[in-house]
């Protein structure tokens, strides 16, 4: 029976169209119940332990699904794509395509370079980040991946604005600990400052925007420091 339905996930997948791969997994584009749709698939690593890849590869499924979902039901501050269906057999995760939508990254990029967005365009973006981040990580969600690509703005109706989404949570997992959340910070300034430069005050809002909106920030800040800190060393060592 499962050895079916993997058959048929893959035989579905065959008619999609494969718009990235990289070292963990494929994505596709495909449309869904009547609904457009991503799905990612994790394949194989044929260098693992059958065995071993299996209990690593259904472990980083589960929790990438469960991360999505607990960021949904914390409700509106935190927009991520519907998850629609997941096959555990086959690693695939079936989800809400943003159509429409366009990277944080490339949002920034065509703004610098057209000069056609204000700052303090940039500034709202910047604070509404830094929220959606304070309350991702007051849900004790780790994203583990954030850069302003894994960031998506769907635009919004006539005149409103536009939703931020956060996508990709596959290097995700719950944890309550300051550390944890001072890295993901820490990994989102690197990515931040070397893709976008002479932004380091855009960031500082964003940063400002985060420890105002997550009731744990005073503990995720301090850790931060302290990341850099150990960042600068490395750096003057290596």
């Amino acid at each position: 029976m499962a050895q079916e339905k993997s058959m048929a996930v893959a035989e579905f997948l065959s008619k999609a169209e494969l718009i990235k791969q990289g070292a963990e997994a494929r994505v596709y584009r495909t449309e869904f119940l009547g609904k457009p749709t991503i799905v990612k698939e994790r394949f194989p690593k044929r260098y693992r332990h059958p065995v071993l890849d299996e209990k690593l590869t259904h472990r980083r499924t589960v929790q990438e699904v469960r991360s999505i979902l607990r960021c949904r039901k914390a409700g509106k501050c935190i927009s991520t794509p519907v998850v629609y269906f997941v096959d555990y057999i086959s690693h695939c995760i079936f989800l809400e395509e943003i159509v429409g939508s366009i990277t944080v990254r490339d949002h920034i990029a065509s703004a610098q370079q057209s000069g056609s967005c204000i700052e303090s365009e940039l500034e709202q973006l910047a604070d509404r980040v830094g929220k959606i981040l304070g309350k991702m990580h007051d849900e004790d969600v780790v994203h583990g991946d954030l850069t302003t690509s894994n960031m998506l703005l769907k635009r919004g109706p006539e005149d409103g604005e536009d939703e931020l989404v956060l996508i990709d949570f596959g290097l995700s997992y719950n944890s309550a600990l300051p550390e944890d959340k001072g890295v993901d910070l820490y990994v989102l300034e690197k990515a931040f400052l070397s893709t976008h430069p002479n932004t380091e005050s855009l960031f500082e809002k964003l940063l400002k925007s985060y420890a105002a909106s997550s009731k744990k920030s005073a503990a995720v800040m301090k850790k931060l420091d302290e990341v850099r800190l150990r960042g600068r060393k490395r750096s003057m060592v290596g």
